[in-house]
């Protein structure tokens, strides 16, 4: 097949979406697959064009920045001239251009698949008000172009205030989730590096310094932890300086995190064996998260992976590992001191919270995702020529209890905090 991608940021930038993305097209291009992926030059010092893995990346001039999204004037009409020479057209979500593409595909005769990683919501003001409408208009004209729309979880479909008007072309498939193998010296080297003593209690977090990630309930719930566990640290992995439209945001909390002095530290992104031996590291990791602008959240199955229990918000798709695993604890959203007594009850007994890796691994393999992708792929392009459809491929190769869980998967029976 030929896979033309399109999304507004592409590796090395760093989030949740655009390591999604890299790992689907990287995984795609072994398979066989032709990949091009049609994305933004965000930066001067990227190149216009280059491979990576196996995927040509093609990347296009910004005119001018709104917030966290950027204005391509170029790429509907790049776009169109990729997607004649293209099988499908896979676009990702939250992308205003998006709305452009996928119009002049379908137009084009060429099926387009969208994945919806999460709402948009833009802080308050007239620039972002306007933007957030856009935003929005966009969104719909997509949805109603694709063919199909891919989700994380059903879970997150049916709460979410733009895709329940689109429940007939959803289809859950889990995100591909993996993290390198490390050794005893990759652990120790990052201990070093960390600066992590015997005794301490490491509570880490895995993010960007973004205000919908909820960093502040984590920084005021660390002096209630310490009050147990005087020597707990928490070790912030991941793009803390510079971030896209959070420049207020990171200076409106840097008095609050500086108060904690050596119990927070800040370490930025890092190697993929040292983010791997982040996770071993940690005693427990937490995802504070606030809204829908988070819809699952990669990293707690990192965490979960490295047997390390995890403390997430009590969010649609949010909520969806602790619930399939029992890795850890459900909190309410924006309360640090329920975001506290879940840490300390993780930290006081955490043989309550192991998980089976091997079962984790498999649920979320890339190589399980990306045959997902492929047979939907080849259902839009061959109709009535491929032999299994996606719910059974799914079924097929990943443990059945939780595939088949995930898909309806609801928080009642959650594991939660002690009162």
């Amino acid at each position: 097949m030929r896979i033309l991608t399109a999304l507004t940021y592409y590796r090395p930038h760093y989030s949740g979406l655009t390591i999604y993305a890299e790992r689907m097209a990287s995984a795609l291009a072994a398979r066989g697959h032709t990949v091009t992926v049609l994305t933004s030059r965000y930066s001067p010092d990227l190149p216009l064009q280059e491979s990576r893995d196996g995927v040509q990346v093609i990347r296009l001039p910004v005119w001018a920045r709104i917030s966290k999204g950027v204005l391509m004037p170029g790429m509907a009409l790049k776009a169109i001239s990729l997607a004649r020479r293209a099988d499908i057209v896979h676009l990702h979500l939250p992308q205003l251009d998006a709305a452009p593409i996928s119009v002049l595909a379908r137009l084009a005769g060429k099926p387009v698949v969208l994945t919806y990683h999460c709402d948009l919501k833009l802080p308050k003001g007239g620039v972002h008000w306007l933007a957030n409408q856009v935003s929005h208009l966009a969104n719909h004209i997509t949805a109603r172009a694709a063919n199909v729309i891919v989700t994380n979880t059903q879970d997150y479909a049916q709460h979410s205030a733009f895709l329940r008007g689109y429940l007939g072309k959803v289809r859950p498939i889990l995100p591909p989730v993996e993290i390198s193998p490390v050794s005893p010296e990759d652990r120790a080297a990052f201990r070093r590096k960390a600066g992590i003593q015997t005794g301490q209690r490491i509570i880490g977090m895995a993010a960007r310094l973004a205000s919908e990630k909820g960093v502040e309930y984590l920084a005021q719930a660390l002096p209630m932890v310490m009050e147990k566990y005087p020597r707990a640290r928490v070790i912030f992995v991941g793009q803390h300086e510079n971030v896209f439209g959070e420049e207020k945001y990171a200076q409106r909390l840097a008095p609050l995190i500086q108060s904690l002095g050596e119990h927070w530290t800040f370490l930025g992104n890092l190697s993929p064996v040292d983010w791997s031996a982040f996770f071993h590291e940690c005693d427990v990791t937490v995802l504070p998260s606030l809204n829908s602008t988070e819809s699952f959240g990669l990293v707690q199955v990192e965490s979960m992976m490295a047997g390390t229990p995890v403390v997430a918000s009590d969010l649609p798709g949010v909520r969806q590992p602790v619930t399939l695993t029992g890795m850890g604890l459900i909190v309410p959203p924006a309360d640090a001191r329920a975001l506290a007594q879940a840490i300390i009850a993780i930290l006081d007994a955490p043989q309550n919270y192991r998980g089976k890796g091997q079962d984790i691994s498999a649920l979320f393999s890339l190589q399980s995702t990306a045959k997902m992708y492929e047979s939907l792929f080849e259902s839009l392009i061959y109709p009535g020529e491929i032999r299994l459809n996606a719910q059974e491929s799914n079924n097929s190769s990943r443990p059945q209890d939780l595939a088949g869980a995930v898909q309806g998967a609801t928080p009642e029976n959650k594991p939660s905090p002690p009162a």
